[in-house]
C-alpha cells in the first residue's frame, strides 16, 4: 500500500490508507484513545484501542492503516479507525526537553535551538520554513520568467567586495582567503559576460560583533544584478514586481501557515520612494529624531516605517540618494550631484531587508573610484578585467532571506527565521 501524506487524504479515492509519521499526541478515554499523527503536512486523528494507544510514546515514528472516517470535530474534519499500527522509529528519553504539541510553558528560544531538531517539529515552527521555501520558491520563479539566468559564485574568495573589515578569514592552501560577504563582483562579471540578467540565492558571511534579534553571522542572499538598465529606477521597479509576486504566491499556496501567525498580506504594493536627506528631515521634524550624517539607524528605521504606514499604508520604504561616502567604490554617483549614489535601501515594517542601486559600469571611472576609497586597483583586477570590453549600464540588489521571513510573519528574533543559526556564540548544531 503507498503511503498517503496527512493533506492528501480527503482526496484520494481509496476508503483505507496508509500514513506515516510522529506520535502528537495521545488522550485515553475509557475504551478507546485519540492519537494525533503528524507529517510534514499535518495532522491527522487516529481512533484506535487503548491496547494499542498503551505502546506508544509522544514523538514515537509509526505507520498506521486506517479507514476513513468524516469527524467535523477531528483536525482535517476527518479521522482514520486504525486497523493495523506500526512503531518504525522508536524513541529514547526519560522526559522530552520541552513540549511539541503544545508549547504549554513557554520555552526560551536558546532552549529550542539546542534542540534544534526536536523544535522544528512543532508546526508553527516548521511553517515559517514553508513560507522561505515559497519566498525562494517565487524568487526563482518570477526571475525566471523576467529572462534572468541563476549562477553559483565563489563563496572562498581572495579579497573583500563591500572594502570592510568584516569578513571571517580563512587558511586556503597557505594562502590568506576570505568568506565572501556577498556575490557582488561576480554577478556583475556574469553581466559583462553575456548573461546580462542573473540571480543567485546562497549563503553570505558577515563577521559582525552584534548579538542582537536582527544580526547572523551566516544568512541566505537573494542576489539579483541586470544589465541595460536606465538607471537605479529600474532596479526599484523590478523589486517591487517581485514583492507583489511573491505576495500573491504567498497568498495562494500557504493560506494555513499565515493563519498560524495571523498574517493577512495586502492584495498590492506601491512602494514610496524618498530620499535620505528628506527621511532625515521627516524624522526630526516629527520624531525629534537626529539621524547618523549619511546613514540612518535602526531606530530611525523603525520610526520612517512608522511614518510611511500611516502616511501611504505601506508596510516598505525605499530610501533613496545615500551618499558617496557610505556606499561600496562600485555604486555609481549621481551626475547631478557628486555626492550622492543611484542607490537605495528598502525598508520592511522597521527593519532594512535590501540594499540596491546602480553600479559604475565604466573601466576608467571605476578604477580611479577603488582608488579615491583607498583601495589598490591590482588587488580588483580579476573584476575590473571584465570592465575593458564593453560593460552595459547596470544594477542589482541582495534580499536577506532571513530578514524578508522575519517581517512577513512578525517574528521577534531572525534566529526563529533560520535553520540552524550561525551568530556570535553559536556554532552548533
Amino acid at each position: 500500500m503507498k503511503r498517503v501524506y496527512v493533506c492528501d487524504i480527503k482526496d484520494v479515492s481509496e476508503s483505507t490508507v496508509l500514513v506515516k509519521g510522529w506520535v502528537h499526541k495521545i488522550h485515553e478515554l475509557s475504551t478507546v484513545s485519540f492519537v494525533h499523527l503528524r507529517d510534514k503536512t499535518g495532522i491527522v486523528q487516529l481512533v484506535m484501542d487503548k491496547e494499542n494507544s498503551k505502546k506508544l510514546r509522544l514523538e514515537m515514528c509509526i505507520e498506521a492503516i486506517g479507514e476513513k472516517i468524516v469527524n467535523e470535530k477531528a483536525p482535517g474534519g476527518l479521522e482514520l479507525d486504525t486497523k493495523e499500527i506500526t512503531i518504525i522509529g522508536d524513541v529514547f528519553y526519560e522526559k522530552l526537553p520541552f513540549e511539541i504539541n503544545g508549547f504549554k510553558q513557554k520555552v526560551a528560544l536558546e532552549k529550542q535551538l539546542d534542540y534544534r531538531g526536536l523544535s522544528l517539529r512543532r508546526p508553527k515552527a516548521r511553517a515559517v520554513f514553508r513560507i522561505q521555501e515559497e519566498i525562494t520558491d517565487a524568487f526563482k520563479s518570477f526571475l525566471r520568467s523576467q529572462r534572468f539566468s541563476e549562477i553559483h559564485t565563489p563563496k572562498l574568495i581572495s579579497s573583500s567586495t563591500e572594502g570592510g573589515s568584516e569578513m571571517f578569514t580563512v587558511d586556503y592552501f597557505g594562502r590568506r582567503a576570505f568568506l565572501a560577504q556577498s556575490p557582488q563582483f561576480y554577478k556583475q562579471m556574469m553581466v559583462g559576460a553575456g548573461f546580462e540578467r542573473v540571480f543567485e540565492i546562497a549563503p553570505a558571511y558577515r563577521a559582525e560583533l552584534h548579538g542582537t534579534w536582527r544580526h547572523l553571522s551566516e544568512y541566505i542572499s537573494l542576489d539579483v544584478e541586470v544589465g541595460f538598465i536606465k538607471d537605479e529606477t529600474d532596479i526599484m521597479d523590478l523589486e517591487e514586481d517581485f514583492l507583489n509576486y511573491l505576495y500573491s504566491a504567498l497568498r495562494k499556496n500557504c493560506e494555513r501557515e499565515l493563519a498560524m501567525y495571523n498574517i493577512e498580506l495586502p492584495e498590492t504594493i506601491k512602494i514610496p520612494r524618498i530620499p535620505l536627506a528628506e527621511a532625515h528631515n521627516i524624522l526630526l521634524e516629527k520624531y525629534n529624531k537626529k539621524s547618523p550624517i549619511g546613514n540612518i539607524d535602526a531606530a530611525g528605521e523603525v520610526l520612517i516605517s512608522q511614518y510611511v504606514k500611516e502616511t501611504y499604508n505601506c508596510d516598505f520604504v525605499f530610501l533613496t540618494e545615500y551618499p558617496v561616502a557610505k556606499r561600496p567604490m562600485y555604486a555609481m554617483p549621481d551626475s547631478t550631484n557628486p555626492s550622492l549614489t543611484r542607490s537605495f535601501d528598502l525598508i520592511f515594517k522597521g527593519l532594512e531587508i535590501t540594499t540596491g542601486g546602480q553600479r559604475i559600469h565604466n573601466y576608467e571611472m571605476l578604477k580611479a573610484n577603488i582608488t579615491k576609497f583607498g583601495l589598490d586597483p591590482e588587488d580588483f583586477n580579476f573584476y575590473l578585467e571584465t570592465f575593458k570590453y564593453g560593460m552595459p549600464p547596470h544594477g542589482g540588489f541582495a534580499i536577506g532571506l532571513e530578514r524578508l521571513t522575519l517581517k512577513i510573519l512578525d517574528l521577534e528574533n531572525i534566529r526563529e527565521a533560520t535553520l540552524l543559526p550561525r551568530d556570535l556564540k553559536r556554532l552548533e548544531p
